[in-house]
């Protein structure tokens, strides 16, 4: 097995391993790694543009296997450009997870820089806290480290969690920035989660990204709350931050139904 996420096969095909699997189904991944993948897809492209925002549409579980990535501009400007990206699987006939990505253009001279300093305790003063218990040996709950300054994941109510990729995105490729943050801003609605995992399937189908600050340095944490209504419909809004301080925000919808 590729001690990576992913090991690439031809210019924009992957083959996933066993640590992207997730926590509910032996062959499926989590949705963090393929977000992650189809960012790197997304950031690409004209000079001078970065990544601001991205919205992925989760069409259906993303099997562990083969995995094609396309591209196409929807709309290219003078300041900002939309690209969308698609994921999909050998053999299928269509993609299992959609991306559409905003670049903006970056100023030729530094402006007014207004943001916040740390927010949140350090990675340094939190233990590592294991995943709920999974029912096998090796996955994205062994491919993360996680440490929390607030909650955990056996805990109901919010959480503050930083957290480290032990393999890199791509075999053979030096983590970026953006796959840090990426791989890790899905797991939102497990961190600052109020549902009993024994009692209640809660799924998103989708996942938005804001940035506003390019990510620094190898911790990401997300400080995530959730919220939930007796329709089965839920929210789990998350602050992104890496150790300088914010630098983002995440938000996924939740569907929700009893086991």
């Amino acid at each position: 097995m590729a001690e990576a996420f992913y090991e690439r096969v031809g210019p924009q095909e992957y083959a996933a391993s066993a640590y992207t699997r997730g926590p509910w189904d032996a062959g499926s991944q989590h949705a963090g790694p393929p977000a992650a993948l189809l960012g790197r897809a997304l950031e690409g492209g004209r000079e001078g543009l970065r990544l601001a925002r991205v919205t992925y549409e989760i069409l259906r579980p993303v099997p562990i296997g083969a995995l094609r990535v396309t591209t196409e501009v929807v709309r290219s400007g003078r300041s900002t450009e939309i690209v969308e990206a698609a994921l999909v699987p050998e053999g299928a006939e269509g993609p299992v997870m959609l991306a559409r990505g905003l670049r903006i253009r970056t100023a030729g001279e530094p402006g007014p820089a207004v943001a916040q300093g740390p927010q949140v305790p350090p990675p340094g003063e939190a233990a590592g806290t294991p995943f709920f218990p999974v029912p096998w040996d090796t996955g994205y709950h062994t491919a993360m480290e996680a440490r929390f300054t607030e909650g955990a994941f056996t805990e109901l109510g919010p959480g503050t969690c930083w957290m480290r990729m032990r393999v890199p995105l791509v075999a053979g490729d030096e983590p970026r920035p953006l796959d840090r943050v990426l791989v890790a801003a899905d797991s939102g609605n497990g961190i600052g989660n109020v549902l009993d995992f024994g009692r209640y399937v809660f799924v998103n189908p989708d996942l938005t990204v804001h940035l506003h600050r390019h990510p620094v340095g190898e911790w990401v944490c997300v400080e995530a709350r959730t919220s939930t209504d007796p329709a089965g419909i839920g929210l789990a809004d998350a602050r992104l931050h890496d150790e300088k301080g914010p630098i983002g925000r995440s938000a996924q919808s939740l569907f929700i139904t009893p086991r």
